[in-house]
């Protein structure tokens, strides 16, 4: 499997916007008029907008932009900011004066690193949509990734760099999927194939251990099942969640793009270990652009392994802020696919 750059898919624009100095951002991926939108929300602490109506049964199909932003609840501001934006390029459901841009949105938690007290905000989300294009976007530290760690079951001090990463295969036909993930998880990263961490929870002797040893790491699995991990994750860090968008230029109803969502989900599971816990807010969303007809079985046996790309992609591009260590500081970790 041959993975390249989420631009790749046609049918949509990605934009970045991110405060270093803060270590918070957002990610806006502008859609193409006619997108049907879908989602999949399996963690125990979600922070999300507008997405009821991408279930089924619901009036509304068509989606004009996701927004994934980093600042927990209040990085939802941002997506009035992709709303201005559309609003004056006239997109979104006509109601007569105006028009009304369907942006649904999903946050991660990211402020224990930075500033808390600045977060993504309209002005954040309407200039992500202003450095919005169909060139490959920038992967690691930016947009939504800008803060985002991994590996917290000890708490922040034992975490590790997490970021924003993306991936597309073509299936055949002209027919595209990739995905755009933000990275924040309570657990471990780990590569498919090898089933080894690339970055999660470092032991409490990591000041002794050579970094990128076999004890580099805890291993978050093994310290939930131990008697202390069972009776109590009250120091685990509680500043998580994955949040992304499955993408893919297939003819897909809005029943299958619910269902490619939740395919997109279980890119997770091959990756995050352990995943869609109560103190992540796991969130996938799914779009298709509407451009090439396709099987929806197809598309969506191959979207865990481009969201699972994606992963790991993100934090192996991820740099080190604040004495977080990141996967590049390893250098036994070379780029990998799954």
């Amino acid at each position: 499997m041959i993975f390249q750059s989420i631009n790749k898919v046609p049918g949509f624009k990605i934009g970045h916007a991110q405060n270093l100095d803060a270590l918070t951002g957002c990610t806006v991926i502008l859609c193409d008029d006619g997108s049907i939108g879908g989602v999949d929300q399996r963690g125990g602490a979600p922070g999300t907008r507008e997405t009821d109506l991408l279930r089924p049964l619901h009036l509304v199909d068509s989606v004009n932009a996701i927004l994934l932003a980093g600042g927990s609840a209040y990085g939802l501001d941002a997506a009035g900011g992709v709303m201005k934006y559309l609003e004056e390029e006239g997109r979104g459901v006509n109601v007569g004066p105006t028009v009304v841009p369907i942006v649904p949105a999903a946050v991660l938690m990211d402020l224990g690193i930075g500033d808390p007290k600045i977060r993504p905000d309209q002005t954040m989300g309407y200039l992500a949509c202003l450095n919005a294009s169909d060139e490959e976007p920038q992967q690691g530290n930016f947009g939504a990734g800008t803060g985002a760690t991994v590996g917290k079951v000890l708490g922040i001090s034992q975490a590790m760099k997490g970021g924003i990463g993306h991936a597309a295969v073509e299936i055949g036909g002209g027919v595209w999927i990739g995905a755009i993930i933000a990275v924040n998880a309570l657990g471990d990263i780990v590569a498919p194939n090898q089933r080894k961490i690339i970055a999660g929870t470092r032991t409490i002797k990591k000041s002794i251990v050579k970094i990128g040893s076999d004890d580099y790491f805890a291993d978050s699995l093994s310290i939930m099942a131990s008697y202390l991990g069972q009776k109590s994750l009250g120091f685990a860090a509680r500043q998580n969640t994955v949040i992304g968008a499955v993408l893919t230029n297939a003819k897909l109803t809005k029943d299958e793009t619910n269902k490619l969502a939740q395919a997109g989900q279980n890119g997770l599971v091959l990756c995050v270990q352990p995943s869609h816990t109560m103190f992540d807010g796991d969130t996938m969303f799914a779009v298709s652009s509407q451009k090439k007809p396709s099987d929806v079985n197809a598309v969506c046996a191959f979207a865990p392994h481009v969201v699972a790309q994606a992963i790991l992609n993100a934090v192996l591009t991820a740099e080190s802020v604040k004495g977080i260590p990141a996967a590049s500081d390893i250098s036994q970790f070379e780029r990998q696919d799954t």
